[in-house]
């Protein structure tokens, strides 16, 4: 299944997450990438929508990939067999830079508030994909440490491994397409590019437009 865009594929999703209209969820998008999907979810659902920041923890030479991630409250979650490659002095150093830089997206994306309320919530969690899946863990233990009442994962394309990883650990997993060669996210989509900051915020400044 491929995708036009971010906002087709958000469209899609929506029609597969409907039936928790009637729940009036909570979305929260994974910036960037996620949040012009997760627009189109919560637009869709007439859902209240926010974004959560999860950063992943990246190898020092290959920062395009890596060991774990970090929720904006601390939570961490660890690739335990890549984490055991690297020295404890050097992921803590890791770790001190990502938190800075959710710091930094916190003020610079959400102008410094607080995310809204998760406790008691249907919340449902989107990326524009998920392959290795450490954020989406992040922000899986985010939900569970800020007492979300249902936790749902979706996104429009993620390998067929972590949909059955995370099926075991949250209410509802919803990926439309999980290709058995799956090779990376950007495969899925005709127009893939890296969403800017400046982006997420004319989409949340669009919500709020849509909203009033």
């Amino acid at each position: 299944m491929v995708f036009r865009d971010r906002q087709d594929a958000g469209r899609h999703l929506a029609r597969a997450l409907l039936h928790y209209k009637a729940e009036h969820p909570l979305v929260l998008a994974i910036p960037r990438g996620g949040t012009e999907v997760g627009f189109e979810v919560a637009k869709a659902l007439n859902a209240d929508f926010d974004i959560l920041i999860a950063r992943k923890l990246p190898f020092p030479d290959n920062p395009e990939s890596g060991f774990g991630a970090l929720a904006e409250d601390g939570s961490l979650y660890l690739i335990p067999a890549y984490a055991k490659m690297l020295d404890p002095v050097l992921i803590e150093s890791i770790i001190a830079r990502q938190q800075e830089e959710i710091r930094r997206r916190i003020v610079r994306l959400r102008g410094g508030r607080s995310i809204t309320p998760l406790a008691g919530r249907t919340v449902i969690l989107v990326d524009d994909g998920i392959a290795m899946g450490s954020t989406m863990h992040a922000a899986i233990a985010f939900s569970k440490h800020q007492h979300a009442a249902k936790i749902v994962v979706a996104a429009p394309v993620g390998s067929p491994s972590i949909k059955e990883e995370l099926e075991q650990i949250v209410d509802d997993v919803v990926i439309l397409s999980t290709p058995p060669y799956f090779r990376a996210v950007a495969d899925a989509y005709e127009n893939w590019y890296d969403v800017s900051d400046e982006e997420v915020l004319e989409i949340m400044k669009r919500w709020e437009r849509e909203r009033a």
